[in-house]
């Protein structure tokens, strides 16, 4: 059970034994004290899954099709727009990376992983050395 179920059942308890004072005082409750009405929500999607489902309950096909944008980052560098412009064929751009260093494996953004530059039949691959868990890659998002 969710903690705003929890609350909602709170809310209702105490509203119920308000109603049950007045009553007995024979009194009607006043309107300002009333208690609201709980907010109703249209049909929700049979895909949704209850607050208090197992997590093996819950059904993963609503995301499995999402698109997202990966990307590997073998480093960055800052350069002024004067040193851009004159950047022609051949010229070296100086990485914030050692030869040999893990490369970044980012997820929209978002750095999920480490890696090494493969060669699988002529093009490159990632091969991943180090997935970051969950509760890290929170703790970068902020």
């Amino acid at each position: 059970m969710s903690e705003n179920d929890v609350s909602s059942a709170e809310d209702e308890d105490l509203s119920a034994d308000w109603a049950a004072a007045f009553q007995e005082a024979g009194k009607s409750i006043p309107s300002e004290e009333k208690a609201p009405e709980p907010a109703t929500f249209g049909n929700l999607s049979e895909k949704a899954a209850p607050p208090d489902a197992k997590r093996e309950d819950i059904n993963l096909d609503v995301i499995l099709d999402v698109p997202v944008t990966i990307s590997m980052e073998i480093g960055r560098t800052r350069i002024n727009i004067r040193n851009l412009l004159q950047l022609t064929q051949g010229s070296v751009v100086e990485l914030d990376r050692l030869a040999g260093e893990p490369m970044d494996v980012l997820v929209n953004g978002t750095l999920i992983a480490h890696g090494e530059v493969v060669v699988v039949n002529d093009k490159f691959g990632i091969r991943l050395t180090d997935v970051l868990s969950p509760a890290e890659r929170v703790r970068k998002l902020k």
